[in-house]
């Protein structure tokens, strides 16, 4: 019988030793979002929270998991890792925001075919940044190499978060009553959402991302990581009675809106009521994409909105103001005729 040469893991495409070298270079920025109900620290199988059950009467816990889509692609073929993490953890903990919780804990998921720690750990770094933006503790998460799954170069990214909420003061849209006013709050360009159809322009059209849109470049526009507005939601419902939010995502402003309202009502919006960002109108005009196809895959500009009473419109964008964001009114909300759509823009 003639002799084999022993088979190892590595030999398969798989490096353990890389994935301890990982988890060493990223061990003091998961640390730095440590909270003090974290129990532990890297390295366990599960992750540890205390639930500060001591500032509730009845908790809820409220959680979200997504992922950042096809805008991976342009990350990695433009090798731009040092956002996309703040896109994995902004999908999640704004989702979550919605209802009124705080942003608890974070776990990801990243999963390629050869752990190349050069690409790894910027993006979890970046992963971590998000989670420092959003106050919620990176207690967590797996790194899988799966040769076979992937091509070369090639990596995935899923994101689930948990946070908390004070039963009484859930948010859910069943407070909204006629009149009341629809704020939106400006997103940092397409943020995670309608990747395919920017990719299938930018391959129609033949625009290298050094481009220039507006002030800034086609890559940076495109790029840009989305915008986590947790501290500025709970500075506003500290001060301001919210009846109802939305982040706006995949289906735009109208579809995500619709969604936190109750059906008996319905909002009628401005289209001129905020600037939109040179970026998608450069994705209309290069794609001649019509003014609904816009309207329905992109967010065109506004990222989240927050309805409350008319009276409290202008302390409401004092206080957005106050935490860094532009707002606009965008319209109010109307007795709904049941033959119209729940969210019309005129």
């Amino acid at each position: 019988m003639s002799e084999r040469t022993p088979l190892t893991y590595a030999d398969a495409g798989v490096d353990i030793d890389a994935g301890n070298r990982l988890v060493d270079a990223i061990r003091e920025p998961v640390e730095a979002t440590r909270r003090p109900e974290v129990i532990g620290g890297l390295g366990g199988f599960g992750g540890l929270f205390e639930l500060p059950v001591e500032r509730y009467r009845r908790p809820v816990l409220v959680s979200g998991t997504d992922g950042v889509g096809t805008k991976l692609r342009l990350a990695i073929d433009h090798r731009r890792y040092d956002g996309i993490g703040i896109d994995l953890v902004a999908m999640c903990v704004n989702d979550v925001l919605v209802t009124g919780a705080e942003p608890l804990f974070f776990l990801d998921y990243y999963a390629t075919a050869r752990l190349d720690a050069a690409v790894a750990a910027p993006v979890i770094r970046s992963i971590a940044e998000g989670c420092r933006q959003a106050g919620a503790a990176l207690i967590g998460g797996e790194t899988a190499e799966m040769p076979g799954m992937y091509g070369a170069g090639d990596f995935d990214l899923a994101g689930f978060c948990v946070g908390v909420v004070e039963y009484e003061a859930r948010i859910d849209g069943s407070g909204l009553t006629e009149g009341d006013t629809v704020i939106g709050l400006a997103s940092s360009g397409p943020h995670s959402n309608g990747y395919s159809l920017i990719r299938r322009i930018l391959e129609t059209h033949g625009a290298g991302l050094d481009t220039p849109v507006g002030d800034a470049t086609l890559a940076d526009a495109l790029l840009a990581p989305t915008r986590i507005y947790v501290n500025a939601i709970h500075a506003l419902l500290e001060r301001v009675d919210v009846r109802g939010m939305a982040h706006i995502t995949g289906g735009g402003l109208a579809e995500n809106l619709a969604r936190v309202i109750p059906e008996h009502l319905g909002a009628t919006l401005e289209r001129d009521a905020w600037p939109r960002p040179p970026v998608f109108d450069w994705l209309a005009e290069a794609g001649n994409v019509s003014e609904a196809e816009m309207q329905r895959t992109f967010n065109c500009g506004i990222g989240y909105c927050v309805i409350v009473p008319s009276d409290q419109v202008a302390e409401t964008l004092d206080v957005l103001a106050a935490a860094g964001e532009q707002a606009w009114r965008l319209g109010e909300i109307r007795r709904r005729d049941p033959h119209t759509d729940a969210v019309r823009l005129v």
